[in-house]
């Protein structure tokens, strides 16, 4: 037992040597890393400092070109709606300067078919304009009523069976623009 005694007291009395030999290895290389964390972390803050002030500066940029530009479309929007209707005004006024002739010849003609037929031509110039512009009347009169493009104003009862149900006059014509009803129908509905 003696012997085992004795081994067991030269181990531990080598362990902390061991023991102190780590800790003062793993003790200087820490000592030598706080050395040149100081240096270190400045320079790693100085550059985070400027990486900020760069994020600041892209933002501030792109925050004032984000402004300019929903400036200039507000801009834009107010100045389409202000002159939206240029192109067809300029695409009339050859209609009214028609409309102002005729009214200059009634008063040196007596004569009344030429005016109506002045009247007639300046009309269907008129219409044949609105067309262009995407503007069509909508068929109403014997079609089956459809609430998403007529407007019931009364119903009548219908003169025969087969106009139960469809539109038999038609007090104010309905018009589509670009395939969508700019005016629905006013008719009459035969019940």
């Amino acid at each position: 037992m003696s012997e085992n005694t004795q081994h067991q007291a030269e181990a531990s009395a080598e362990e902390p040597e061991i023991n102190k030999n780590t800790d003062n290895e793993a003790q200087e290389p820490a000592v030598a890393a706080t050395e040149e964390t100081p240096a270190a972390a400045v320079d790693e803050t100085e550059a985070l400092k400027a990486e900020l002030a760069e994020m600041k500066e892209k933002y501030l940029r792109l925050y004032a070109d984000f402004e300019n530009f929903r400036r200039r479309t507000a801009r834009e929007k107010i100045d389409l709606i202000a002159n939206a209707n240029a192109d067809l005004m300029r695409t009339i006024l050859p209609i009214v300067d028609d409309f102002e002739r005729a009214l200059q010849s009634f008063e040196s003609t007596s004569e009344l078919q030429p005016i109506k037929e002045g009247v007639e031509l300046v009309a269907h110039k008129f219409f044949k304009t609105l067309e262009g512009k995407g503007l069509k009347p909508m068929a109403a009169k014997g079609e089956v009523f459809d609430a998403e493009l007529h407007e019931s104003v009364t119903q009548f009862p219908a003169p025969s069976d087969d106009l139960k149900g469809k539109v038999i006059d038609e007090v104010e014509k309905g018009y589509y623009l670009n395939d969508k009803v700019l005016r629905y129908a006013k008719v009459i509905v035969g019940a």
